[in-house]
C-alpha cells in the first residue's frame, strides 16, 4: 500500500523488541502515532532535499504542527490533556480543527468552526450515517474541492445532498449564498490553522519563508496552498500517501533513546569531569539497550545535550553540549532568537541528556517511473471560471508537471492545487508544489 522497496538486508542478530519492553516504558508511547508523522515528514523531506520543514498533520478532528530543521525537535516540557509529562516528547502544537470540526453560527452571528468535531460516528454529513452540521469536510465538498465519486478511491461515494441541506441551513443563519458559507468555512479553518504555524514559527523567532510547508494527515492536501500563502511561502511538499506518513514514519525511524539526568548548578562552578561521568553513564545505559534489541555497535550514534536557563528562570532551551563556553553561547544565541533578547545574567545548568540511534533508516521507497500524465476529468469548482482538471496521484509520473487549478486525488486524501501554483513530481511521488 505504502510503495515500499524491500529494505536493505537486516543482520541475523536484529531481535524484535518485545512487548514487555514497551509496557514498562508506556509514557513514552505519548504521541507515538504524531512522532512517526513526523519522522516520515523528515524521511520524504531529506529524499526531496528538503531538510527545513513546517509541518501540519490534518485529521479528521485535529490539527498537528511542528518544526523539524534537519530533526524533528523535542521537549521535556510537553502536556497531555492539560497535565505536564516529564520525559522528551515531540515538539509539537496541536489544535482542534480537522476535516470534521463543526461549523456553527453563535449568539452574536458570527461564524465558528471547531473546535467540536463530529468524529467518526455520525461523522461529515456527507458520510451519510446522520451526521447534521457542517464539517469542513461538507464545506469542501460543496465547494467541489471533494469530489463526490472520488473519495477513498472511489471505494466510498460522498453525499452532495446531504451536505447541501446543512450547508444551506448554516448559510441561511448567515444570510449568505450556499458556496459563501462553505468558503467562510474553509478560510476560518484556513485561519486556525495558520495562527498554529504561527505559534511553532514566528513566535520562536524563525521565519516560516525560509521553511517547506510539508502537509500531511488525509486533510492536509487540500489546504496547504492557502496556508502557505497565509504565512508568505512560495515552497510546499506533499508526501506520497501522506493521508498515512505515520505508519512510513514508523518503518523509517531508527531505534533509539532520549535519557536524561538531572544536574543543577550555575554553569561555571560546575565540575566538567564529573558530568561527562553522567554522559558517561546515560551513553552507556542507552547503548546497551539498543545492543539488547540487536542494532549494531557501529552503527549507534549518540547526541550530548544540555537543559540551560537564565538564574531564576522557570523554563529550559536545550543546547548541545561543546564544552561550556561554546554551549553558553549557544544558549544565549537561541534565547535572543526565540525570546528577542538575551540577559547578562548567570546561565545554569538544569539537565544533562544524551540521545542515542541505531543509524539510518532501511527502508526505501520504490521510484516512480516518467510517462505522459493526462486528466481523467474536468470539474467545476467554486471561485474558478473554467473547470478544473482532475488527476489520479496514482498515474502521475517522476517529472510530471501540473498548473493550478488542478485537483489530484488518491486513495488515502485529496491535494487542491490553487491558482498560481506549480506542481512537479519527483522521482519517488512526491509533490513539489511552488508559488509562481
Amino acid at each position: 500500500m505504502l510503495g515500499l522497496g524491500r529494505p536493505k538486508q537486516a543482520s541475523a542478530k536484529i531481535a524484535t523488541p518485545r512487548a514487555a519492553q514497551a509496557g514498562r516504558h508506556s509514557v513514552r508511547m505519548l504521541l507515538s502515532g504524531p512522532a512517526g508523522g513526523l519522522r516520515g515528514a523528515q524521511f520524504i523531506g531529506e529524499l526531496a532535499g528538503r531538510e527545513r520543514l513546517l509541518t501540519f498533520d490534518m485529521g479528521g478532528t485535529s490539527t498537528d504542527v511542528a518544526l523539524i530543521d534537519g530533526e524533528v525537535q523535542l521537549t521535556g516540557e510537553g502536556e497531555i490533556a492539560g497535565y505536564p509529562v516529564g520525559v522528551p516528547m515531540v515538539d509539537m502544537h496541536t489544535i482542534g480543527a480537522g476535516g470534521g470540526s463543526i461549523a456553527t453560527v453563535d449568539a452574536g452571528g458570527m461564524l465558528q468552526v471547531g473546535p467540536e468535531s463530529a468524529g467518526a460516528d455520525p461523522g461529515p454529513a456527507c458520510y451519510g450515517r446522520g451526521g447534521s452540521r457542517v464539517t469542513v469536510t461538507d464545506a469542501n465538498l460543496v465547494l467541489g474541492r471533494l469530489q463526490p465519486d472520488a473519495f477513498l478511491g472511489g471505494n466510498m461515494s460522498l453525499d452532495l445532498a446531504a451536505a447541501t441541506v446543512v450547508v444551506d441551513e448554516l448559510a441561511a443563519g448567515l444570510k449568505l449564498t450556499r458556496e459563501e458559507a462553505a468558503a467562510g468555512v474553509i478560510h476560518l479553518a484556513n485561519e486556525h490553522m495558520a495562527r498554529a504555524l504561527r505559534v511553532i514559527s514566528v513566535e520562536r523567532g524563525v521565519d516560516p519563508r525560509e521553511l517547506t510547508l510539508t502537509s500531511f494527515g488525509g486533510a492536509g492536501g487540500l489546504h496547504v496552498c492557502a496556508l502557505a500563502e497565509a504565512l508568505g511561502m512560495d515552497e510546499a511538499l506533499v508526501p506520497r500517501h501522506g493521508g498515512v506518513l505515520s505508519a512510513l514514519g514508523m518503518l523509517a525511524a531508527p531505534r533509539g533513546r532520549q535519557l536524561s539526568q538531572t544536574v543543577t548548578g550555575l554553569l561555571h562552578a560546575i565540575d566538567v569531569a564529573m558530568l561527562d561521568q553522567h554522559f558517561d553513564v546515560l551513553l552507556s545505559q542507552g547503548r546497551s539497550e539498543l545492543l539488547a534489541e540487536g542494532v549494531d555497535e557501529s552503527l549507534i550514534e549518540a547526541q550530548r545535550s544540555v537543559d540551560l536557563r537564565y538564574q531564576g528562570q522557570s523554563y529550559t532551551l536545550n543546547v548541545p553540549w561543546c564544552g561550556m563556553h561554546e554551549s553558553k553561547a549557544s544558549f544565549h544565541a537561541l534565547h535572543a532568537q526565540r525570546y528577542g533578547h538575551s540577559l547578562g545574567m548567570e546561565v545554569e545548568l538544569v539537565n544533562v541528556r544524551v540521545g542515542v540511534r541505531g543509524g539510518a533508516s532501511r527502508v526505501e521507497l520504490q521510484p516512480l517511473g516518467e510517462g505522459d500524465v493526462e486528466p481523467f476529468a474536468h470539474r467545476p469548482l467554486y471561485g474558478v471560471a473554467e473547470p478544473v482538471a482532475c488527476y489520479q496521484r496514482d498515474a502521475l509520473a517522476a517529472g510530471s508537471e501540473l498548473s493550478g487549478p488542478a485537483l489530484i486525488t488518491e486513495t488515502v486524501s485529496t491535494t487542491w492545487l490553487a491558482p498560481g501554483w506549480h506542481c512537479r513530481v519527483d522521482g519517488y511521488g512526491n509533490l513539489l508544489l511552488r508559488f509562481v
